[in-house]
């Protein structure tokens, strides 16, 4: 299994990188995103260690960690400034914080990270279809999140991603041990979302040909 969104502490998850990179190797993962969250005030800290980090470990691992960013809570007019930046430090995947119906994220977060070119929208709420064909033609996956809360509007982003043809993906949005899931358990939320079983496969060819 391919999970391109994870934390470490680097932001709010509770593993250090080789951990969180080891736990995911024991269950049996082929690659691993660390997309901790971020900004203008700490991307400069965050992406170069875990650049750092990939480097050191990926040639030891069974598994392979993907340096990445999560950008979080960024106002929409700064959102392409924000996703040129992290690109700049050396971030692989850039997924964007999207309009999550259990937080406050602020209006129109997801086409400005759709219009902004990143690689994944992650957890993105009640997204409308006007976003979803957006993200269709920007080749943006949107996320199918096994975290509690995001994961309430799975199905609303199921439906109108199979009736746009918008690309979609699963992630786990790990933040402690438990978070993380391997192949079966992640299916079972792919059928929960709505989706046929064939869906899962076609979401890790999705994270597959992202990295």
């Amino acid at each position: 299994m391919i999970d391109l969104h994870t934390h470490s502490i680097f932001s709010d998850g509770v593993l250090i990188p080789a951990e969180l990179a080891r736990r995911a190797e024991h269950i049996g993962l082929r690659a691993i995103g660390i997309t901790d969250h971020g900004d203008f005030s700490n991307m400069d800290f965050i992406i170069p260690r875990i650049v750092a980090i990939a480097e050191e470990l990926n040639p030891v691992l069974n598994v392979r960690i993907i340096p990445g960013i999560e950008i979080t809570h960024v106002p929409p007019k700064l959102m392409s400034d924000t996703v040129k930046k992290a690109r700049d430090l050396g971030a692989k995947i850039v997924v964007v914080h999207g309009e999550t119906i259990v937080e406050p994220v602020a209006p129109g977060t997801n086409i400005a990270a759709i219009y902004a070119g990143v690689d994944i929208l992650a957890h993105p709420g009640l997204i409308s279809e006007d976003d979803v064909a957006a993200a269709k033609d920007k080749n943006v996956l949107l996320e199918i999140s096994a975290r509690r809360g995001h994961c309430l509007t799975n199905g609303h982003v199921a439906r109108l991603a199979v009736k746009i043809g918008a690309k979609l993906i699963i992630n786990t949005d790990t933040h402690t041990p438990g978070d993380l899931i391997d192949r079966d358990f992640a299916k079972q939320i792919v059928r929960g979302a709505g989706l046929e079983e064939d869906s899962f496969a076609i979401m890790q060819e999705n994270a597959a040909a992202l990295i």
